[in-house]
């Protein structure tokens, strides 16, 4: 069953926005009084123990997280930790997702979210969480076909590894189990309309999916999380679109 984490930040999406197959298991929080920190870790917090709990229910299978973003990647992390496992991540995106907020012109959290994962900003979400931090060689950063400038210094000074989806095979990944991570605007806008950042060209589809089947066949993957920034679908076609897109994923996660 689908861990469904209707929220953008902390912000509810609009009933069907992810247009999931099959039953779910919807998170629904009452958020505490406090800043976005505080109403993340307390959203996250309760994802993680879905996650932790489905990890260790035998026979379960891996669990799968679909989000309104990519923040919820460290839920999904935390909740590996918690049912005692010690993941690496390998983070599909269309955007580098390494910003602090010293670095960020526009302040979106969304865009700092792999670097939050890796330790940055600890005490106001790893740390209340209880998110272990990655270091940077556990990570493997695919595509992010848009980078600001100083997301391209910090990765070309770094130990995150940053390679293209045709790219990508086993031998480029970390050893021991693995958190998947794919930011479904990744995939080319011409083939994935109405997304909120949409980034010209990058791969297609059928390329993400073959990439993302790769690091499934490693056998390794613990628990996937699929994040969907995307506006609200404008028709019916683009509904069955995103639908068709989700089924896939979800069929290769088992």
């Amino acid at each position: 069953m689908t861990i469904v984490v209707p929220y953008h930040q902390d912000e509810r999406l609009p009933k069907d926005v992810l247009p999931l197959p099959g039953p779910t298991d919807v998170v629904e929080v009452d958020f505490p009084e406090g800043d976005v920190w505080t109403r993340l870790v307390a959203l996250f917090d309760v994802v993680a123990d879905r996650v932790a709990t489905r990890l260790d229910a035998p026979g379960a299978g891996t669990p799968v997280v679909v989000s309104g973003d990519c923040l919820t990647a460290s839920a999904t992390i935390t909740g590996a930790q918690r049912a005692g496992l010690d993941p690496s991540v390998v983070w599909f995106d269309a955007h580098g997702d390494v910003h602090t907020r010293l670095t960020s012109t526009s302040g979106y959290l969304g865009g700092m979210a792999l670097r939050l994962v890796l330790g940055a900003h600890e005490d106001q979400l790893a740390a209340p969480l209880g998110l272990r931090p990655l270091p940077e060689h556990r990570a493997v950063l695919v595509d992010a076909r848009d980078l600001d400038p100083a997301e391209a210094d910090y990765l070309a000074a770094g130990e995150v590894r940053h390679c293209g989806v045709e790219e990508l095979r086993a031998p480029l990944l970390p050893d021991g189990p693995l958190v998947l991570h794919v930011d479904l605007d990744v995939i080319t806008a011409d083939e994935l309309p109405g997304m909120l950042f949409p980034v010209p060209g990058g791969p297609t589809r059928r390329a993400v999916l073959d990439a993302v089947r790769r690091v499934l066949a490693t056998g390794r993957v613990v628990a996937v999380d699929i994040a969907c920034p995307w506006h609200p679908a404008r028709d019916e076609r683009e509904t069955a679109t995103r639908t068709g897109l989700l089924a896939e994923l979800l069929a290769a996660a088992g």
